[in-house]
């Protein structure tokens, strides 16, 4: 495999970076990271990789590509990079909301892209990413990526037009996770429990419950169903979750979200 190359050094680069070196899929040499601050380069210089304030020279020692600068930067990344690109690069991006028809139009014809929507816990190798392929990317561009983003988490590839209700989902989901962290760390406050413990419980409470799920494989419903005895406890708090129409909320809570992401979907720029 070769090199790796990196344009933004920002905080889901680094999730990447160190994801990648952890999983051994690329040797520390092998990667190059890109962006106009210093300091913010100046964060990867443990890792002994390559770090430079040259787009240019990313795109000359690299063939694959990734795009981690914020949205309104995607033109001018692009175009920096765009005299030395060839059918040969394959391009990730992670700006939210810049589609791959737009990134396509701005690239010479040939060039590869995949568009990629991660979330935060990527910093912590427990992210939950999906990906879309552009008209020139192969199947084994989709093995690569699935490669790449299973080194900080799971990965899952859909069409592009599912990417606004995953970012609704997975991409905001993090924050609706942490709000409920936080109710539930504050209903046992009202309990009695002093906070930094009821903090502790409600964190540790989520982060098992979510691996149940995922290391069981049984859905949901039948792992509550196996915790709520009759005229028990967890069904008079299951009951009191109802009465405030819980589900209804998180459900309208993700539509709300998708169709923002539709709505900052609209070109930002002529790329």
């Amino acid at each position: 495999m070769g090199s790796i190359g990196f344009i933004g050094a920002g905080q889901m680069a680094s999730a990447f970076i160190r994801g990648l070196i952890h999983t051994k899929l690329f040797r520390n040499d092998q990667i190059w990271a890109s962006d106009k601050s210093e300091e913010a380069l100046s964060s990867y210089k443990d890792l002994k990789i390559h770090i430079t304030t040259s787009n240019e020279q990313i795109a000359q020692r690299c063939n694959l590509l990734v795009i981690a600068v914020k949205p309104n930067i995607v033109p001018l990344a692009l175009n920096s990079i765009k005299p030395f690109l060839s059918a040969k690069h394959l391009i990730l991006s992670i700006a939210a909301g810049v589609t791959i028809a737009q990134i396509e139009t701005a690239v010479p014809a040939g060039v590869r892209v995949c568009r990629v929507m991660p979330n935060t816990p990527a910093l912590v190798g427990a992210g939950a990413s999906a990906f879309c392929l552009g008209k020139n990317a192969s199947k084994d561009d989709s093995t690569l990526v699935t490669s790449l983003l299973k080194s900080i988490g799971t990965a899952y590839e859909v069409e592009e037009k599912l990417l606004d209700s995953v970012t609704g989902l997975s991409g905001s989901g993090p924050a609706y996770v942490f709000t409920f962290i936080d109710a539930l760390a504050d209903g046992g406050v009202r309990c009695g429990i002093p906070r930094p413990i009821a903090l502790a419980l409600a964190a540790q409470t989520v982060y098992g419950s979510a691996k149940m799920v995922v290391d069981s494989g049984k859905h949901p419903a039948l792992l509550k169903d196996q915790v709520t005895s009759p005229g028990g406890t967890t069904i008079a708090g299951l009951h009191a979750l109802e009465q405030g129409a819980f589900r209804a909320s998180v459900i309208d809570t993700v539509c709300a979200a998708t169709n923002r992401a539709t709505e900052l979907s609209q070109p930002i720029s002529k790329l």
